[in-house]
């Protein structure tokens, strides 16, 4: 056996039934304790993340705005998993596993906000006045038991450091140069140099300059690529329902609830819908730590929004257009099946249009995990160490686009799965923390909703 199967079978154990029920009765949990508090304030969350407040508040601390700590949480996470991620779960579990993509979300929706809480709770200022946090604060710094929460926060910060030069960073570099030599015809060493100068000049900035560039492109991919998706599913309108009655049906045939504990159909689409949002992974809430807030609660919210953007809209659109085409069982895999069920209805362009995403979507991606790799290792090292990690953190992204990775596929699936351990215990111990603050935030939101609306009865 090679270093690749010995990776794939550690892979598939730490990936296996018990991760992946702990991340979706993680999210229920929360969810009946928070009182389903994703669905009753949703459309507030959204209000909060994209409509600027007018009135700032003395109490806010922070290094970028909520909607910059949501756009470079979006980076890091509309990735290729958007693209690529969602062909390989209809693929291996059918068009069911979209629904259960779904579901999770659903569920991580109250995963991610509970992650943002406890990072903002229990952020630091670091020696250069930035905030740092995150699970491994949030575990060290919350968790009663003080060895335990030491433990799980020095797992964490390891787990991620390392983490960040696979899925943040090589496999992203990967993609992109693949699909720019096939597409067109550009040497991926040319690619490779320059993927890595612009990651470069984005990271030199810091998280403002990462938030600068985020808040930028971040919404013009998304936005390019879900017009492409809009225009086949309203173009082929007709075909919309069937292909929704057949997620639906897929996702509760006998070969969703037959074998293993979930299911085929329910295993791929839980795992692939964690893989694009990361609800659990303890990723996000290193950038919300950064935001510019007064109560946790409020940053919260507004993380907890990346959820249904990511899954919710981005991947329902690549399920849908993947399942209209109906190319899913034949030898098409990942980015090539996006690519062709796309074009299917858009000829070239359509082509075009997943080439282009997913080169954004990457590159983002690099950018996003670069802040949280910098930020784990930091923890481990002090500020000193964060340099060099920028460093090679660089050199990487040009090693990862040409290089064959097989090996750091498997890696880096090894060590996101490692990170969800501790963090999601951390989670659970400390739900009572998030519930606490839960309730003082959401006193003060509808003091405000109400203060709002007596001054447009005034006005």
């Amino acid at each position: 056996m090679n270093l690749e199967e010995v990776l794939g079978e550690i892979s598939s154990v730490v990936w296996g039934p018990v991760l992946l029920t702990l991340l979706v009765g993680t999210g229920v949990y929360l969810t009946l304790r928070l009182g389903f508090l994703q669905f009753k304030t949703l459309p507030y969350a959204l209000r909060l993340a994209f409509v600027p407040k007018k009135k700032k508040s003395e109490k806010e601390k922070g290094d970028i705005s909520h909607y910059q700590a949501l756009t470079t949480a979006l980076a890091a996470t509309i990735g290729t998993g958007n693209i690529a991620g969602v062909a390989t779960a209809v693929v291996l579990g059918g068009p069911g596993a979209v629904f259960w993509m779904w579901i999770t979300a659903i569920f991580g929706m109250a995963t991610k906000y509970a992650e943002a809480v406890l990072a903002v709770k229990y952020r630091i200022e670091d020696p250069n006045g930035q905030m740092s946090g995150g699970p491994m604060y949030y575990l060290s710094r919350g968790l009663k038991t003080k060895w335990l929460g030491r433990t799980l926060g020095l797992l964490f910060a390891i787990f991620g450091s390392i983490a960040a030069f696979g899925i943040g960073n090589m496999v992203q570099s990967n993609s992109v140069s693949d699909v720019m030599e096939s597409t067109f015809s550009v040497p991926t060493w040319v690619t490779g140099i320059l993927l890595a100068a612009f990651a470069g000049l984005v990271l030199l900035g810091g998280i403002q300059g990462i938030g600068r560039v985020t808040a930028f492109f971040v919404p013009i991919m998304a936005v390019f690529y879900i017009i492409g998706a809009l225009i086949i599913i309203i173009t082929n309108a007709g075909m919309v329902l069937p292909a929704f009655g057949t997620i639906f049906t897929d996702a509760f045939t006998a070969s969703a609830v037959g074998g293993g504990i979930l299911g085929t159909v329910i295993r791929y689409g839980v795992a692939r819908g964690v893989f694009s949002n990361e609800a659990g992974l303890g990723s996000a809430p290193i950038a919300a730590a950064a935001a510019r807030t007064d109560y946790a609660g409020r940053q919260a919210l507004v993380s907890m929004t990346q959820v249904f953007i990511d899954t919710i809209l981005v991947c329902t659109m690549t399920g849908l257009t993947i399942v209209m085409a109906g190319q899913y069982q034949g030898d098409l895999d990942g980015a090539d099946l996006t690519t062709a069920s796309f074009q299917i209805f858009l000829g070239d362009i359509g082509a075009y249009i997943v080439t282009i995403g997913l080169i954004f979507f990457a590159f983002s991606t690099i950018v996003g995990w670069s802040y949280y790799g910098e930020k784990c290792f930091g923890y481990l090292t002090g500020q000193k160490g964060i340099g060099i990690y920028k460093l090679v953190f660089v050199g990487f992204v040009f090693v990862g686009a040409v290089a064959q990775l097989d090996v750091v596929w498997g890696l880096a699936d090894i060590m996101n799965g490692l990170m969800a351990f501790p963090n999601l215990i951390g989670l659970l111990l400390l739900s009572g923390v998030v519930a606490a603050e839960t309730n003082k935030f959401l006193k003060v939101a509808k003091k405000e909703r109400q203060e709002e609306k007596e001054a447009r009865y005034n006005n």
